[in-house]
C-alpha cells in the first residue's frame, strides 16, 4: 500500500502573515488619528487668532472703511484741493445715550489738520460705558483718513445726566491725490456707532481698609 502524506498542522491562533498585517493596520490608524487631531488643533487655533488677525489688518491696510492712526501731523503743506468731510452718530439698542455732531459737514483741504466735536449726553440715571466702532465711506478712503486724536480709541465712561463734548482730530492723507481711483472723490462719510459695555467690575477693598474704616465709626 502507498503510504499517504499528511499535511503539517497548525496549532491555534493566527499566522506570522495575519499579524504583520494587523500591525500594519494599527500603524496606519494612529497616523491617521494623529493627522486628524494636528487638523483639528490647528483648526480651532486659526479661529481664535482670526478676529485680532483681522483687526491688525484693517487697521494697517485701512480694509473696509477702518481709519488709521497717525502720531503727527503731514510735514508738508496742505494741498488746494478739498474734500467735503460729512459726520454721522449712531447709537446701538440698550445705550441710552443722545450722540451727534456738532456740525453735519465740513470742507477740508487734504493735509490740513482738523478738529472736529461730536456731543454725548447720558439720558440714564445711572453710570454707563460704551465703546465707539468707526468707519468712513468709501470704504477705499480707510487707508487715507488719518486721526491724530479721537474718543473711540478708548472706552467712554458717563456718569447719569452727564454731556460732553468729544473731540476728533483729523487729516486726509496727501497721498490720495496720486491714487489715480480718487481722482473723483469729492466727499467722504465718518461714522461712529457707540456700543454699551458691561460696568468694570468693582474693586475689592484692600485688606485692613475695613477694619479702618470700622475703627473711625
Amino acid at each position: 500500500m502507498s503510504e499517504m502524506t499528511e499535511a503539517p498542522q497548525t496549532t491555534g491562533g493566527h499566522a506570522p502573515g495575519a499579524t504583520t498585517v494587523s500591525r500594519r493596520t494599527l500603524t496606519r490608524d494612529a497616523v491617521v488619528a494623529s493627522i486628524c487631531g494636528f487638523v483639528v488643533v490647528l483648526m480651532l487655533g486659526a479661529s481664535y487668532a482670526a478676529v485680532p488677525f483681522y483687526n491688525w489688518f484693517c487697521r494697517v491696510t485701512g480694509f473696509n472703511g477702518t481709519t488709521q492712526v497717525a502720531t503727527s501731523a503731514p510735514s508738508g503743506a496742505p494741498l488746494a484741493r478739498k474734500i467735503a468731510v460729512r459726520f454721522d452718530a449712531n447709537v446701538a439698542p440698550g445705550l441710552p445715550w443722545k450722540f451727534e455732531p456738532e456740525q453735519n459737514e465740513i470742507e477740508v483741504r487734504i493735509g490740513e489738520v482738523v478738529t472736529v466735536f461730536y456731543t454725548v449726553t447720558n439720558q440714564a440715571a445711572r453710570k454707563t460705558f460704551a465703546q465707539a466702532a468707526y468707519n468712513v465711506a468709501p470704504l477705499t478712503v480707510g487707508a487715507y483718513f488719518q486721526k491724530i486724536n479721537c474718543f473711540c480709541f478708548t472706552e467712554q465712561t458717563m456718569d447719569p445726566g452727564e454731556k460732553r463734548q468729544m473731540p476728533v482730530v483729523f487729516y486726509v492723507d496727501p497721498a490720495l491725490a496720486a491714487d489715480r481711483d480718487n481722482d473723483g472723490l469729492k466727499t467722504i462719510t465718518l461714522s461712529y456707532t457707540f456700543y454699551p459695555m458691561r460696568d468694570p467690575a468693582p474693586r475689592p477693598v484692600a485688606a485692613g481698609e475695613g477694619d479702618r474704616r470700622r475703627g473711625n465709626l
